[in-house]
Protein backbone atom coordinates (compact mmCIF):
# COMPACT_ATOMS: atom_id res chain seq x y z
CA UNK A 1 0.00 0.00 0.00
CA UNK A 2 2.75 2.47 0.90
CA UNK A 3 4.81 1.86 -2.22
CA UNK A 4 6.94 4.59 -3.74
CA UNK A 5 4.72 4.84 -6.83
CA UNK A 6 1.47 4.99 -4.87
CA UNK A 7 2.68 7.70 -2.51
CA UNK A 8 3.66 9.91 -5.43
CA UNK A 9 0.47 9.03 -7.31
CA UNK A 10 -1.54 10.06 -4.24
CA UNK A 11 0.23 13.43 -4.18
CA UNK A 12 -0.52 13.87 -7.89
CA UNK A 13 -4.17 12.99 -7.27
CA UNK A 14 -4.38 15.45 -4.38
CA UNK A 15 -2.98 18.19 -6.61
CA UNK A 16 -5.43 17.32 -9.39
CA UNK A 17 -8.34 17.31 -6.94
CA UNK A 18 -7.53 20.93 -6.12
CA UNK A 19 -6.92 21.87 -9.76
CA UNK A 20 -3.19 22.27 -9.20
CA UNK A 21 -0.07 20.93 -10.83
CA UNK A 22 2.40 19.11 -8.54
CA UNK A 23 4.56 22.26 -8.54
CA UNK A 24 1.50 24.40 -7.77
CA UNK A 25 0.66 22.14 -4.83
CA UNK A 26 4.22 22.43 -3.51
CA UNK A 27 4.13 26.21 -3.89
CA UNK A 28 0.82 26.49 -2.02
CA UNK A 29 2.28 24.41 0.81
CA UNK A 30 5.25 26.75 1.11
CA UNK A 31 7.70 24.22 -0.34
CA UNK A 32 10.20 24.56 -3.17
CA UNK A 33 8.08 24.50 -6.36
CA UNK A 34 10.19 21.65 -7.73
CA UNK A 35 9.72 19.44 -4.65
CA UNK A 36 7.11 17.21 -6.29
CA UNK A 37 8.43 17.29 -9.86
CA UNK A 38 8.75 13.86 -11.47
CA UNK A 39 12.48 14.48 -11.94
CA UNK A 40 12.87 14.71 -8.16
CA UNK A 41 11.31 11.32 -7.46
CA UNK A 42 14.49 9.40 -8.21
CA UNK A 43 18.09 10.33 -7.51
CA UNK A 44 20.71 10.56 -10.24
CA UNK A 45 21.74 6.96 -9.58
CA UNK A 46 18.14 5.74 -9.86
CA UNK A 47 17.37 5.34 -6.17
CA UNK A 48 13.82 6.14 -5.07
CA UNK A 49 13.20 9.43 -3.31
CA UNK A 50 10.22 9.61 -0.97
CA UNK A 51 8.31 12.74 0.12
CA UNK A 52 8.88 13.54 3.78
CA UNK A 53 6.08 13.28 6.32
CA UNK A 54 6.58 17.02 6.93
CA UNK A 55 5.93 17.75 3.25
CA UNK A 56 2.78 15.63 3.27
CA UNK A 57 1.58 17.36 6.43
CA UNK A 58 2.13 20.76 4.80
CA UNK A 59 0.17 19.92 1.65
CA UNK A 60 -2.71 18.52 3.70
CA UNK A 61 -2.80 21.70 5.75
CA UNK A 62 -2.53 23.91 2.65
CA UNK A 63 -5.43 22.16 0.91
CA UNK A 64 -7.61 21.68 3.98
CA UNK A 65 -7.46 17.91 3.46
CA UNK A 66 -7.39 15.21 6.11
CA UNK A 67 -5.06 12.27 6.45
CA UNK A 68 -8.10 10.05 5.90
CA UNK A 69 -8.68 11.66 2.51
CA UNK A 70 -5.04 11.23 1.58
CA UNK A 71 -5.18 7.57 2.59
CA UNK A 72 -8.10 7.11 0.22
CA UNK A 73 -5.86 8.16 -2.65
CA UNK A 74 -3.47 5.35 -1.70
CA UNK A 75 -6.09 2.66 -2.28
CA UNK A 76 -5.85 0.86 -5.64
CA UNK A 77 -8.46 2.28 -8.02
CA UNK A 78 -9.10 5.32 -5.83
CA UNK A 79 -7.01 7.89 -7.69
CA UNK A 80 -9.84 9.32 -9.74
CA UNK A 81 -13.41 10.39 -9.15
CA UNK A 82 -14.88 11.78 -5.94
CA UNK A 83 -13.87 10.54 -2.55
CA UNK A 84 -16.43 8.26 -0.90
CA UNK A 85 -18.55 9.93 1.75
CA UNK A 86 -16.84 7.90 4.46
CA UNK A 87 -13.60 9.72 3.68
CA UNK A 88 -15.07 13.13 4.45
CA UNK A 89 -15.19 14.48 8.02
CA UNK A 90 -18.69 14.61 9.47
CA UNK A 91 -20.53 17.74 8.36
CA UNK A 92 -17.67 18.99 6.17
CA UNK A 93 -17.92 20.28 2.63
CA UNK A 94 -15.91 18.60 -0.14
CA UNK A 95 -13.37 20.72 -2.06
CA UNK A 96 -15.22 23.19 -4.24
CA UNK A 97 -14.67 23.65 -7.96
CA UNK A 98 -17.24 26.14 -9.29
CA UNK A 99 -19.45 27.03 -6.34
CA UNK A 100 -18.82 27.74 -2.69
CA UNK A 101 -20.94 27.83 0.48
CA UNK A 102 -22.59 31.19 1.24
CA UNK A 103 -23.82 32.49 4.58
CA UNK A 104 -25.15 35.84 5.77
CA UNK A 105 -22.70 37.65 8.04
CA UNK A 106 -25.30 38.04 10.75
CA UNK A 107 -25.94 34.28 10.81
CA UNK A 108 -22.23 33.41 11.08
CA UNK A 109 -22.23 33.97 14.84
CA UNK A 110 -24.86 31.29 15.42
CA UNK A 111 -23.74 27.78 16.31
CA UNK A 112 -23.63 24.87 13.87
CA UNK A 113 -22.22 26.58 10.77
CA UNK A 114 -18.49 25.98 11.39
CA UNK A 115 -16.27 23.25 12.74
CA UNK A 116 -13.62 23.90 15.40
CA UNK A 117 -11.13 25.05 12.78
CA UNK A 118 -13.46 27.64 11.24
CA UNK A 119 -14.28 25.55 8.16
CA UNK A 120 -17.89 25.51 6.89
CA UNK A 121 -19.94 22.60 8.23
CA UNK A 122 -23.50 21.65 9.06
CA UNK A 123 -26.74 22.69 7.41
CA UNK A 124 -28.30 25.99 6.39
CA UNK A 125 -25.67 27.22 3.95
CA UNK A 126 -26.64 28.62 0.56
CA UNK A 127 -24.39 28.30 -2.49
CA UNK A 128 -22.90 30.98 -4.73
CA UNK A 129 -21.10 30.51 -8.03
CA UNK A 130 -17.59 31.85 -8.25
CA UNK A 131 -14.63 31.65 -10.66
CA UNK A 132 -12.50 28.53 -10.43
CA UNK A 133 -9.46 30.26 -8.95
CA UNK A 134 -10.88 31.06 -5.48
CA UNK A 135 -13.33 28.18 -5.57
CA UNK A 136 -10.57 25.62 -6.09
CA UNK A 137 -9.18 26.21 -2.61
CA UNK A 138 -10.58 23.62 -0.23
CA UNK A 139 -12.78 25.04 2.54
CA UNK A 140 -13.21 28.47 0.96
CA UNK A 141 -16.62 30.02 1.64
CA UNK A 142 -18.50 33.30 1.20
CA UNK A 143 -20.00 35.69 3.75
CA UNK A 144 -22.52 38.31 2.67
CA UNK A 145 -22.24 41.68 4.41
CA UNK A 146 -25.43 42.80 6.15
CA UNK A 147 -25.78 46.36 7.39
CA UNK A 148 -23.35 49.29 7.37
CA UNK A 149 -21.07 48.45 10.30
CA UNK A 150 -18.15 47.83 7.90
CA UNK A 151 -18.55 50.98 5.82
CA UNK A 152 -16.83 52.50 3.94
CA UNK A 153 -14.71 49.47 3.01
CA UNK A 154 -17.54 46.94 2.75
CA UNK A 155 -21.15 47.81 1.98
CA UNK A 156 -24.41 46.01 2.61
CA UNK A 157 -24.67 43.16 0.09
CA UNK A 158 -20.94 42.84 -0.60
CA UNK A 159 -19.66 39.27 -0.55
CA UNK A 160 -16.40 38.33 1.15
CA UNK A 161 -14.51 35.19 0.12
CA UNK A 162 -12.87 33.71 3.20
CA UNK A 163 -10.13 31.07 3.38
CA UNK A 164 -9.81 29.33 6.75
CA UNK A 165 -6.44 27.80 7.48
CA UNK A 166 -4.59 30.30 5.27
CA UNK A 167 -1.43 31.89 6.61
CA UNK A 168 -2.22 35.30 8.12
CA UNK A 169 0.14 38.24 8.31
CA UNK A 170 -0.01 41.71 9.79
CA UNK A 171 -2.12 43.98 7.60
CA UNK A 172 -4.33 41.17 6.26
CA UNK A 173 -8.09 41.62 6.28
CA UNK A 174 -9.59 38.85 8.37
CA UNK A 175 -12.83 37.47 9.74
CA UNK A 176 -12.72 36.62 13.43
CA UNK A 177 -15.18 34.68 15.53
CA UNK A 178 -14.97 34.93 19.30
CA UNK A 179 -15.90 32.23 21.77
CA UNK A 180 -18.97 34.32 22.64
CA UNK A 181 -20.24 34.04 19.06
CA UNK A 182 -19.34 37.52 17.83
CA UNK A 183 -18.19 37.58 14.20
CA UNK A 184 -16.37 40.56 12.76
CA UNK A 185 -14.29 41.61 9.74
CA UNK A 186 -11.18 43.56 10.73
CA UNK A 187 -7.56 44.18 9.79
CA UNK A 188 -4.94 42.25 11.73
CA UNK A 189 -2.70 44.80 13.43
CA UNK A 190 -0.71 42.58 15.77
CA UNK A 191 -0.72 39.02 17.06
CA UNK A 192 1.34 37.61 19.90
CA UNK A 193 1.35 34.29 21.70
CA UNK A 194 -1.30 35.63 24.06
CA UNK A 195 -3.37 38.26 22.27
CA UNK A 196 -4.59 39.62 18.98
CA UNK A 197 -5.16 43.28 18.08
CA UNK A 198 -7.61 44.19 15.32
CA UNK A 199 -8.12 47.44 13.42
CA UNK A 200 -11.73 48.37 12.71
CA UNK A 201 -12.75 48.87 9.08
CA UNK A 202 -15.27 51.51 10.09
CA UNK A 203 -13.72 54.58 11.81
CA UNK A 204 -16.89 54.93 13.89
CA UNK A 205 -16.21 51.55 15.51
CA UNK A 206 -13.36 50.98 17.99
CA UNK A 207 -10.36 48.75 17.41
CA UNK A 208 -10.49 45.46 19.32
CA UNK A 209 -8.02 43.57 21.50
CA UNK A 210 -8.65 39.95 22.47
CA UNK A 211 -6.87 37.29 24.44
CA UNK A 212 -6.25 34.38 22.07
CA UNK A 213 -8.23 32.18 24.40
CA UNK A 214 -11.28 34.30 23.58
CA UNK A 215 -10.89 33.75 19.81
CA UNK A 216 -12.60 30.67 18.38
CA UNK A 217 -11.07 31.05 14.91
CA UNK A 218 -9.58 33.58 12.52
CA UNK A 219 -9.64 33.34 8.70
CA UNK A 220 -8.18 35.50 5.94
CA UNK A 221 -10.36 37.44 3.48
CA UNK A 222 -8.97 36.69 0.03
CA UNK A 223 -11.51 38.50 -2.19
CA UNK A 224 -14.45 40.88 -1.97
CA UNK A 225 -17.19 41.64 -4.52
CA UNK A 226 -16.74 45.41 -4.44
Amino acid sequence: MFSHDRIWSAIDALAERHQLSPSGLARRAGLDPTSFNKSKRHSADGRERWPSTESIAKVLDATGSTIAQFMEFLRPGALSGPLPDAAMPDGAFPPQTGSIPLLGFAQAGAGGFFDDGGFPAGQGWDVVEFPAAPAARAGVYALEIQGDSMMPLYRDGDVLIVEPGAQIRRGDRVVVKTTEGEVMAKVLMRQTARSIELLSLNPEHPNRLFDLGDVEWIARIIWASQ
